[in-house]
C-alpha cells in the first residue's frame, strides 16, 4: 500500500506528511471547486444546489432560536442520536410520508444528510464491496462510496429515473450489491423522478436479493404540483431513508437525519460518537419547533414550491429562447435542477471558463459521470443548472450570459 505526500521533503530533511492511501481513490468535487470560482460578485452562479436565501424563514428561525435559548440545554451537549424531541418529530413526519410506522429509535440526527450517508457507508461497507448508483450520479454519494473503498457500479437513468429493469437483469446475472443508492425524487443532477412502479420494483428487488436501498430524499417535498412522490420506503423494509432540513428550511441549520431499522441506527450512532459526539442542540431545537408546527411548515413549503415553479419556468423559457434546438433540456417538475444537453457536442468543461468570463457559472455534465471523470464520457456535452437560487430576472440574465459564452469560438 502506498501513501500520498502532502508536501516535498524540506531542505532541512524533515520527513513529509503522508496521507492515507484511501484518499487517492476519492475524486474531488467539481461543485465544491466551482463554489469558490463563482463566489465573485460579478458571477451569477447556477452551479451550486443553493436554495434561495430570500425564501428562507429567517424571522421564524430567529423566533425559535430565542425560545430555544431560554433553555440551558440549548447551549449544552446533546444525545449522540439527536434530541429526543426532534427524533419524535422526524419519526412522525416519516410515518406520514411512508405510511409505515417509524419510531424515534429508528432515527439518527446528523450534520446534514451527507454525514448520514457517510456514517451509513462506514457501518455497512468493507473495501471492495459492490454498490450500485445512478449514472449520472450525485457527486456527494460517489465521494462517500469511494472513501469507503466500494466497488461502484453505475446504473443508467431515463425520464422515469433509475433503469430498475437494467438493475434487475444484472441481479439475475449474479450481481450482488451491498446497497443501491438513489436520489429518487427530482434527481440531482438530472431532475427526473423515479416512477411509482419502479419504486415498487426496486423495493421488491431489495427484499429478494437482500441489499439495502439508500433513498436519498432532500427534494421530495419540493414537488411543484400535487402531493410529494410516495417514497420507495413505502414499499418495503429494506430501505434506509435520508432526509434534510437544508432545502426546506436553511442549510446553515446543518440538520439531517437517517431512518433505518434500530440495529442499523444503533450502529450509526456508535460511529457518530467517534466522529463528533453530538450535533448542535440549538439548531436541533429550532428545527424541531419548525417541523412540529405542521400548519406553519406546510404553508412555508407551499410558498417555496410556488416560487420555485416560477423560477424553473423562467429559466427553461430563457433556455428555449436563447438556444432553441441547439439544446435539449429537462422539464423540471420539482426540486432545484434543470439538465441541458448540447446537440452539437459542445464540450461543457471547455465552455465553463468562457462562461465564467461572461459572468455565469454551471456544472459540466462530466462532473457527474461515474466511469469517465476526465473527459466526461457521454456526459461531456451536458450541464446542470440550478434554478432555485435567483429570482426570474436574474435567471434570464444568467442564461443570456451562457448563450453569449456558447457562441464564442474556442481560443
Amino acid at each position: 500500500m502506498t501513501s500520498t505526500d502532502l508536501r516535498p521533503r524540506s531542505a532541512g530533511g524533515a520527513p513529509p506528511i503522508r496521507l492515507a492511501a484511501r484518499l487517492s481513490g476519492i475524486r474531488g468535487s467539481a461543485i465544491r471547486d466551482l463554489l469558490t470560482l463563482t463566489a465573485r460578485d460579478d458571477v451569477l452562479s447556477l452551479a451550486g444546489g443553493l436554495p434561495a436565501a430570500d425564501l428562507m424563514p429567517r424571522e421564524r428561525i430567529a423566533e425559535a432560536a430565542e425560545r430555544a435559548l431560554a433553555s440551558p440545554t440549548a447551549v449544552q451537549y446533546s444525545e449522540t442520536a439527536g434530541l429526543g424531541r426532534l427524533r419524535e418529530v422526524v419519526a412522525a413526519h416519516e410515518t406520514g410520508r411512508t405510511g409505515r410506522p417509524v419510531g424515534p429509535a429508528d432515527v439518527v440526527v446528523t450534520s446534514g444528510s451527507q454525514q448520514a450517508l457517510d456514517l451509513l457507508a462506514r457501518a455497512l461497507l468493507d473495501p471492495g464491496d459492490p454498490v450500485a448508483v445512478e449514472d449520472p450520479v450525485y457527486v456527494g454519494a460517489l465521494q462517500v462510496l469511494q472513501a469507503a473503498g466500494a466497488d461502484v457500479h453505475p446504473v443508467p437513468l431515463d425520464g422515469e429515473g433509475m433503469r430498475v429493469d437494467v438493475l434487475a437483469a444484472r441481479l439475475a446475472a449474479g450481481f450482488r450489491p451491498r446497497l443501491v443508492h438513489t436520489v429518487s425524487s427530482f434527481h440531482n443532477p438530472r431532475g427526473v423522478t423515479l416512477g411509482q412502479e419502479r419504486r415498487r420494483d426496486l423495493a421488491g428487488l431489495a427484499e429478494r436479493y437482500g441489499f439495502l436501498v439508500v433513498e436519498d430524499d432532500p427534494y421530495g417535498l419540493l414537488a411543484f404540483d400535487g402531493d410529494p412522490p410516495r417514497p420507495v420506503a413505502a414499499h418495503g423494509d429494506h430501505v434506509v431513508r435520508l432526509g434534510s432540513a437544508s432545502k426546506v428550511l436553511a442549510p446553515s441549520l446543518r440538520v439531517g437525519w437517517l431512518v433505518a431499522p434500530p440495529v442499523l441506527a444503533a450502529a450509526v450512532e456508535r460511529l457518530k460518537q467517534s466522529t463528533d459526539l453530538c450535533g448542535s442542540s440549538l439548531t436541533q431545537m429550532i428545527t424541531a419547533e419548525l417541523l412540529a408546527d405542521e400548519e406553519w411548515f406546510a404553508g412555508h413549503v407551499v410558498g417555496v414550491r410556488r416560487e420555485n415553479r416560477g423560477r424553473a419556468a423562467a429559466l427553461t423559457a430563457a433556455v428555449d429562447a436563447e438556444f432553441g434546438p441547439a439544446v435539449t433540456r429537462s422539464t423540471p417538475s420539482g426540486g432545484m435542477f434543470c439538465w441541458l444537453e448540447f446537440a452539437d457536442g459542445t464540450d461543457t468543461a471547455a465552455l465553463l471558463p468562457r462562461a465564467l468570463e461572461q459572468g455565469v457559472g454551471f456544472v459540466p455534465g462530466g462532473a457527474f459521470s461515474v466511469d469517465a471523470p476526465v473527459d466526461g464520457g457521454a456526459l461531456r456535452s451536458a450541464a446542470r443548472l440550478c434554478f432555485a437560487t435567483y429570482p426570474p430576472d436574474l435567471l434570464r440574465e444568467a442564461v443570456r450570459r451562457l448563450a453569449r459564452a456558447s457562441r464564442r469560438p474556442d481560443s
